[in-house]
Order: structure tokens, then sequence, then C-alpha cells
């Protein structure tokens, strides 16, 4: 892309906090740089949000709840599907705003587009589906009437990886349930959100329907709403060590909250399994977003009898792709977010191989700045690398070899997290088995990819709480209200 493309994009892209419907800087005055991760130079600055921003948002969302709440159902469905049209419509856009300011190549950028577009479509049918229940109390005596309604303003948390998606898979099910917002982006990747906030204004969201604050003071921010006795539902993606933390501080005012915390997926491949879908699958859960994916690969348990084929086969997939800039047309690997990730990753390899591991592949990094790192596949992994046990967040695949399928299902369950999995399997009744057993939220079965937003996306243990996506994401944003009607003449036993 000529940089004047580049550099229109990012000029044509609000860099102020949204609150009440207005475009404002924040109260001191503060602002933050946002980063290229491929070439380590500043996009732009926007507004850096502090406690006084965030009690406007909030008092924003409090005041336009009651008359949002009363919005006909048809009425939200509508503006849901404005944005999604319009979304659609600035893809390529969005896709190069994203590709800046997160580094994923601009192929995968304008998945996510399309993705996260998807949300709002999905939300706009369910906007109209919620309904309640009639029914007659057990002893005859009166009829019990159950209607749903919004849980009131809700506090959004999103983070880097997928700054367009997870904005609109938080916000879809929110605007078609009835809640105000306020949306707290993560910092490297403010940019998608700001765009995405313009987007639904135009759509005819009503003001203070949706507050965005951009932030680098995510305490300063946070905290004091959950505490406020405002907000009444917390959404956050994010990882499990800050999710414990907001968990900690929504309790005092008991906020209802749903996590999506962080994953570490196993990934088993059975002797019978069909090797080219196999490599396929671990291509697509491994390096979809450079790695950097909650529900990315991280433990590739393979069966002995293949289990050597397959690593030097991954490992050609691997060592072939090419690393780079994302905006650049031929490049599948863009750099990690920043110069953190790229050291923690680093760690990771440099800890297993220290521990007897060896590299079966490792594909080539680019002269120049940037936050890149190479592909990489590794065999001989001890028990006791650090890897093993923590989410790698990077372009790193240890294969590790199995003998049977409880030692399989023991490997993949030994950890804190369950969030995704993923299975390669001929056989049917292993599939049904192994999937039953496995404790995880997500089963990708004979592939490497399970999200959609018709389904429910979520984990178990410590990758989380509640699901979004599908039917179910709208409950969470939905309370239940039980109204007890006394009958003149009922029913006798």
């Amino acid at each position: 892309m000529p940089d004047i493309t580049e550099a229109g994009v990012i000029a044509d892209t609000p860099r102020q906090l949204f609150i009440a419907g207005d475009w404002s800087p924040a109260a001191d005055g503060h602002r933050f740089g946002v980063e290229n991760p491929a070439t380590a130079t500043e996009l732009c600055k926007v507004a850096d949000g502090s406690a006084v921003d965030s009690a406007r948002a909030v008092n924003a969302a409090v005041e336009a709840q009651p008359a949002w709440a009363r919005t006909a159902p048809s009425a939200r469905a509508s503006i849901l599907r404005r944005a999604c049209e319009l979304i659609l419509e600035r893809s390529e856009d969005l896709a190069l705003l994203m590709t800046l300011e997160m580094g994923k190549p601009l192929a995968e950028s304008r998945g996510e587009v399309a993705y996260a577009a998807e949300f709002f479509q999905w939300f706009s049918e369910e906007a109209v589906r919620v309904d309640g229940t009639m029914a007659t109390t057990p002893d005859g005596r009166g009829r019990m009437m159950v209607i749903r309604q919004p849980v009131g303003p809700s506090l959004l948390v999103t983070p880097w990886n997928f700054p367009l998606a997870m904005g609109t898979r938080k916000i879809g099910p929110a605007v078609a349930a009835g809640c105000t917002m306020v949306l707290k982006p993560a910092p490297q990747t403010p940019l998608s959100s700001l765009a995405l906030a313009r987007i639904l204004q135009e759509a005819g969201l009503p003001d203070g329907v949706l507050n965005v604050i951009t932030t680098t003071r995510a305490q300063e921010v946070v905290e004091p709403a959950l505490r406020s006795g405002s907000i009444r539902k917390l959404s956050f993606t994010g990882s499990t060590a800050v999710g414990r933390l907001l968990l900690a501080q929504s309790a005092e005012a008991v906020v209802r909250t749903s996590m999506e915390l962080g994953g570490n997926a196993p990934f088993l491949v059975f002797a019978d399994a069909d090797l080219d879908a196999a490599v396929e699958g671990a291509m697509t859960a491994k390096m979809r977003n450079m790695g950097e994916a909650c529900t990315a690969a991280n433990r590739f348990y393979v069966h002995r009898a293949i289990a050597d084929e397959f690593a030097g086969r991954l490992g050609e997939r691997m060592a072939s792709l090419t690393v780079g800039p994302g905006t650049e047309p031929q490049v599948r690997v863009g750099p990690l977010i920043d110069a953190v990730a790229k050291e923690k990753t680093s760690s990771l390899v440099s800890d297993a191989l220290d521990r007897g591991a060896k590299v079966v592949a490792s594909g080539q990094v680019p002269d120049g700045p940037g936050h890149f790192y190479p592909p990489t596949v590794l065999t001989g992994v001890s028990t006791g690398s650090r890897l093993l046990h923590t989410e790698i967040f990077g372009p790193v695949a240890p294969v590790i070899p199995f003998d049977n399928e409880d030692e399989a299902v023991r490997l993949a369950n030994d950890t804190d997290w369950g969030l995704a999995a993923y299975m390669f399997t001929r056989d049917l009744d292993r599939a049904l088995d192994i999937s039953e057993r496995l404790e995880s939220g997500m089963i990708g079965l004979n592939t490497g990819l399970v999200s959609n937003p018709a389904a429910p996306f979520g984990g178990v243990k410590q990758s989380g709480l509640g699901r979004e996506g599908g039917r179910v994401g709208i409950e969470e944003f939905l309370e239940h209200k039980y109204i007890a009607i006394p009958v003149r003449h009922h029913v006798h036993g």
C-alpha cells in the first residue's frame, strides 16, 4: 500500500474519547502514542482517558439506559444491520488500519473485518427473539410470568489481538439486549475501536448508548467504574491474571461478569488421522494471527508412529512462510505486538532448548526494525519446559509424541486452562469419546478453526466464565424477572 494511503487512513480515524455522542480530548489533556509493530514507529497519538473521563462515560451510559431499554427490538436490529453494512463497505480501510496498529497481514485483517461484521448481523437477528414464558404454578393457584430485560450499563474491555471482532462480539449482544456500554479497548490497538464507534454513530446508535475510553491508565479507568454501583455488567477478554483482578474488583458491587481469558490449547493427532488435513489444520490453529490468539494451538501431541513425519511436514510449511510487514502482499507472518511479546517468545524457546529441545525448522526474519519472530517447530521438548505450561502467544509449535489415548488425554488436560482443543482422527467413536473427555469449552474436530459467530465461544477452568456468540451470547446481557400472578379460579388437584 502506498504511504499516502496509510497516512490517509490514520488521518481519517478519530483520536479522541467518545462520550455521550461527542468526541472530546481527555479531561487532563493527556495523550499516548500508537505504535506500528512492523516498524516500531509511532502512527499517531490518541486521547489518554482518566478517572474523570471514566466517570463521565459511566454517567452517560446510566442516563441513556432507560430510553435505550425501551427502544423497540426491531429498531436495535436495524442499527446493527446498518453498522454491519458500513463495516463491509469500509472493509479495505478498516483492514489497513488494523494491520498498521496490530501487525497482522492484510489478508487476515480482511478476514477479521468480515468476521466482525458477522457478529452485528447475527445479533441483529437475535434482538427480535428475546422472549419470556408464562406457566401455571404447580398448585394451580397462580401464574408465573417470566420476562427478560437488559442487565443495564455494561463495561466492555477488549484485547489487542482481534481489535475489531472483539469489539463487535461484545457490542453486538449488548445493543441487541438493550444495554448501554462503556468500551475500553487495549492501548496497543485503540484505532479500530474508535473507527467502530464512528460507524455505530453513523448507523443511528443514540448518544450515550456506546461510550469509548482509550487509555493507558486501565486501573484508574476500570476499577472506579466497577466499584461505582452504576455498572451492572462486565465483559472482559484478556489474560487470566487480569481477569482474576477484575473479578475481585467486581465483587464489591456484585457486578455480573463474563470472562474470556487465556488458553493453552492442545492439538491431538492420532495415528489414523489424515496427515495432510492435520498439517493444514495445524497451520490454521497455530499461525492465525501469528499465534497471538487465545485459541491458538499451543501443544502438539502426536502419536509416536507419525510424530516425526508430522513435525517434518509442519516444519517445512512453517519455514516457508514469508515474514515481514503485514502491508506487503506476499507476507504471511507479521510482527508480534510489541518488544515484550517478542522477548517472551524468545525466552520460552530458549528455555526449551536449554532443556534439550531441538529446532526442526525456523523461518527467516527480515532485517530492520519491527517485533518479528520466526515461525518455529520444536521436538524433544522436556515436560518441564515453560512453553508447555504457559500461553506462548507466538509462532512456535512444540511437537510431543504420545503412545495411547489415555496418555493423550492426560497430557491435553494437564493445564489450568480449558478454552479450545483440537483433534484429528478418522475414528468416529474415538472422536466422540475424546471430545467428551477433553476439559475444554470448544473442540475443533478435524479442523483448525473453531470461531463462528453462530457458536458459543468460551472456556472452562481458568479460561473463563460465560459464553460469547451463538444463541447464548445475548443471555449474558439479559436478566430474568419473575412476576407472580394469582388466579381467581385455580385448578383443583
